[in-house]
């Protein structure tokens, strides 16, 4: 007879464990801004951020550590050029692509 493993004994699921490279951190930030959902794209930010380094991250985008924290909290909106700077310290950047690219 198998065991029965109780919810509240499984481990907490962290995303920013699953983080580990900057092809990881791109395909999760793609995913996100493909939902549309502006306040989730900066709680992912915050996310890859903690994957890499929070401390790491704030120093190579020039953005205090604690206003980053602020920035990239759950429901924030970060200005344009904090989400860009924040990309480029992780190594990944925003890219355009058409909806409905035109076939030739």
């Amino acid at each position: 007879m198998s065991q029965k493993i109780r919810i509240a004994d499984l481990p907490e699921f962290d995303m920013a464990q699953q983080l580990k490279t900057e092809e990881d951190i791109a395909a999760y930030i793609t995913m996100v801004i493909e939902e549309g959902d502006a306040a989730e794209l900066a709680h992912a930010l915050g996310v890859a951020a903690r994957a890499r380094g929070m401390s790491q991250v704030a120093q190579a985008s020039g953005i205090s550590r604690e206003a980053l924290y602020k920035a990239l909290r759950p429901n924030a909106k970060p200005r344009f050029d904090t989400v860009n700077r924040v990309c480029a310290a992780l190594g990944v950047r925003l890219v355009a692509q058409p909806i409905h690219p035109q076939s030739t």
